[in-house]
């Protein structure tokens, strides 16, 4: 499952186009017509002030909200706009992948279970889905944790619980909306270089909000968000 990916030239193949993208709550315009586009395998940093309208991009990029207006939203070649809600969650739950600053870990569950969790919710075979869970997990080095439930995991552990869990439908993309903004020093840099290392072996896309600015700095881009709009 896990092995490097054969893409023709991946950088020239667009996974997120997105153009006039608008958001108001009530008379409050927090997007303000903002177009960008992502390319496969690619990791791009969001960054700006608090208020900037990062996280509410990154949710309708990842489908979460939708825009008040938008001439075009297309991800991997599928046109968002218009699909019913049914089939859009269906769309998220196998094609995008999301990682949280909080792991949202389900404490009842063991890491196992948590990685699994979406994958079951697409209906996919149970012991097919234990042995990719069981494979992403030793690739990111916890394969000795599998058992343990989040409370009895440190909190970098969690995270790439939460980065695994986030793999097991192999996504065409993952959202990370400040990932490592609960971590200490150490495991922020070890989950950054997790994201290069999924990127350079999985060819995998990341779209990342953060205020961490080596993280951002690390990045093939970064996007800087200032009053709703993009900055060029």
């Amino acid at each position: 499952m896990f092995q490097k990916g054969v893409f023709s030239h991946p950088y020239y193949l667009n996974m997120i186009k997105a153009k006039n993208i608008h958001k108001y709550y009530g008379e409050l315009e927090v997007l303000k017509g903002v177009d960008l586009h992502i390319k496969k395998s690619e990791i791009v940093a969001i960054v700006g002030p608090s208020g900037a309208g990062k996280t509410t991009l990154l949710q309708i990029l990842g489908t979460l909200d939708k825009p008040t207006s938008s001439d075009l939203l297309i991800i991997n070649n599928q046109d968002i706009k218009g699909l019913k809600d049914k089939i859009l969650s269906k769309f998220r739950n196998t094609h995008i992948g999301f990682i949280f600053q909080f792991h949202q870990l389900l404490p009842e569950f063991t890491a196992l279970e948590n990685v699994c969790i979406p994958a079951f919710i697409a209906n996919k075979p149970k012991q097919a889905v234990i042995n990719d869970a069981k494979e992403i997990l030793d690739f990111l080095g916890l394969s000795d944790r599998i058992d343990h439930k989040p409370n009895e995991l440190s909190g970098g552990e969690q995270q790439r619980v939460a980065v695994a869990r986030a793999l097991i439908n192999k996504p065409d993309v993952i959202f990370a909306d400040e990932p490592s903004g609960n971590l200490d020093t150490e495991s922020s840099k070890s989950l950054h270089q997790l994201f290069f290392t999924l990127r350079d072996q999985l060819n995998q896309t990341f779209v990342i909000v953060t205020h961490n600015m080596e993280l951002a700095n690390m990045a093939d881009r970064k996007l800087v968000m200032k009053d709703g709009q993009i900055v060029k």
